[in-house]
């Protein structure tokens, strides 16, 4: 594995909006004891069966678990997690073991999860620590019942808490309901979970499907769902609320689409439904159904780079401020049906927003060799 990223400066301060720069992948799939390092912007490139989209599975399993999902719905076939050659041991269990770090006000802090997926799907350790400290340990005693040994930082007369949490759920993201906060050590605690949890929860998975994208759709709650099927919808909702945004995001669709573009439309036809067009000046229109695939995706994504929790389907924090909060969004076949004309007008546009901080990517591509040393880019390349 190779990595470029941008270097970083000799004395940083800690970001205020948390995020995950490091995704390790200890034993999962295709993937033995990898680290892959994470930047605002992150392109993960490597030939088809390098473990790109794998990659982005972990990391969106980490975020679902950190939004609270129970461990059926994010491992729905957890066999197919597990490494092709690992075996079983005496009790015929096999697994799978991965985790993170995200850097934040609270610095470095790493969480690493091991997953039992056979004979039974479950949690059967968890870690969280940060500056060299453990603030939560769990471990499973019995395997007859339904939970793990938790062991979290007091530092007070005690030096951890003991108690049972579930093991079907996160135990860091549980952390708030149990622990109360009364010392010192339980402010860290609680500190460093909130910290991992907000930088987890904040996810948006997108792989746009052109097919679905070319037909009139029915108006709703105008969120753009993970396959941009309602692109036409969000077009129709998000023009009249932001014309600064919406001219950014015309300006970008010129610069990837063919021919000329004066304007991205959205119109009802009048049965409840609504369909996406482009200007094209002297009256012309081009229905997005007559654009190739290359075209439509680089659409999609222009428009989830340009928008925003309000309009993507994610479930961000509610009580914590948007200004300490950022959204990553997972976007596997990043460059898929893209020219390499496309494939560059949409990096420099991530990079532009990724710059801000209220916005990070992680892409995975074919190939990234053109990104290398690229600036605001890291390029992670999974050699053969």
């Amino acid at each position: 594995m190779t990595v470029s990223s941008p270097e970083a400066p000799a004395a940083q301060a800690r970001p205020d909006r948390p995020g995950v720069t490091e995704l390790r992948l200890a034993a999962f799939a295709t993937h033995r004891r990898v680290r892959f390092p994470l930047g605002p912007l992150t392109l993960v490139a490597g030939p088809s069966g390098s473990g790109k989209t794998v990659a982005l599975r972990a990391y969106e399993a980490l975020a679902r678990l950190g939004s609270g999902a129970e461990l059926a719905e994010v491992f729905p076939d957890p066999v197919t997690c597990v490494p092709e050659r690992a075996r079983p041991d005496a009790q015929r269990r096999r697994g799978f073991r991965i985790g993170c770090t995200v850097d934040g006000p609270e610095g470095p802090v790493r969480l690493d999860i091991a997953v039992q997926a056979e004979p039974e799907l479950r949690i059967v350790g968890e870690r969280l620590t940060a500056s060299g400290q453990i603030l939560l340990e769990t471990a499973l005693r019995d395997p007859g019942r339904p939970v793990v040994q938790a062991a979290w930082h007091t530092g007070g007369s005690s030096v951890v808490t003991r108690g049972p949490l579930p093991d079907d759920r996160l135990g860091t993201a549980l952390l708030p309901l149990r622990v109360a906060g009364r010392t010192d050590g339980e402010r860290q605690v609680l500190a460093a979970a909130e910290q991992m949890v907000l930088a987890l929860r904040s996810v948006y998975a997108c792989d746009p499907r052109p097919r679905r994208m070319r037909t009139p759709v029915p108006v709703g709650s105008g969120r753009l769902l993970r396959g941009c099927d309602n692109l036409a919808e969000v077009l129709w909702r998000t023009r009249s609320e932001c014309g600064h945004r919406y001219a950014h995001l015309v300006a970008a669709v010129r610069a990837g689409c063919a021919g000329t573009v004066t304007d991205v439309l959205a119109e009802p036809l009048g049965d409840g439904t609504v369909r996406a067009l482009l200007d094209r000046g002297d009256d012309v229109r081009t229905h997005l159904g007559l654009l190739g695939d290359g075209e439509l995706r680089y659409l999609a994504l222009a428009l989830v780079l340009l928008t925003g929790p309000g309009v993507l389907e994610v479930d961000q924090a509610g009580e914590v401020p948007a200004a300490l909060q950022s959204l990553t969004v997972l976007a596997d076949g990043f460059d898929r049906c893209l020219d390499a004309r496309q494939t560059g007008a949409l990096v420099r546009l991530a990079a532009r927003m990724c710059e801000r901080g209220h916005i990070r990517l992680v892409g995975a591509v074919s190939d990234a060799s053109w990104a290398f040393g690229v600036a605001g880019v890291t390029v992670v390349d999974l050699e053969p």
